[in-house]
């Protein structure tokens, strides 16, 4: 998938413009990468379209957070309110669910307590 083609999928999945579904995009790449492993979060950036993976930051150490922390996050990092910043992660990840190989999903989000699998939408 392009980059163009995912903020897209995310703008109509959360409702927001392309440009909001590309800021909104960039912080939730970022959030996660500051969340996972640095081998996880390598991996999972190599998956992405290439303008999107600098958005994806590979750290030494992983913060341990929640899934509301995340959201307040993004939240703090795009000026959407918490309930907007809710269903664009929602948007994010489900188009990543798409995007990439399911493998490199399932190990990313196995790192991540189960409330954000709850996030993922099912796909057809």
């Amino acid at each position: 998938m392009e980059c163009k083609e995912f903020f897209q999928t995310v703008a109509e999945r959360a409702g927001l413009s392309r440009e909001e579904a590309a800021d909104l995009t960039r912080a939730t790449l970022g959030a996660l990468g500051e969340r996972l492993s640095a081998g996880e979060a390598r991996n999972l950036a190599l998956q992405l379209p290439e303008p999107l993976r600098e958005s994806l930051p590979v750290r030494d150490k992983s913060e341990q957070f929640g899934l509301h922390g995340f959201v307040v996050r993004v939240s703090n990092r795009t000026g959407l309110t918490v309930q907007e910043a809710t269903g664009g992660v929602r948007a994010v990840l489900t188009t990543l669910r798409e995007t990439i190989p399911d493998e490199v999903f399932d190990h990313a989000m196995s790192q991540l307590p189960g409330d954000f699998q709850e996030m993922v939408e099912p796909t057809t």
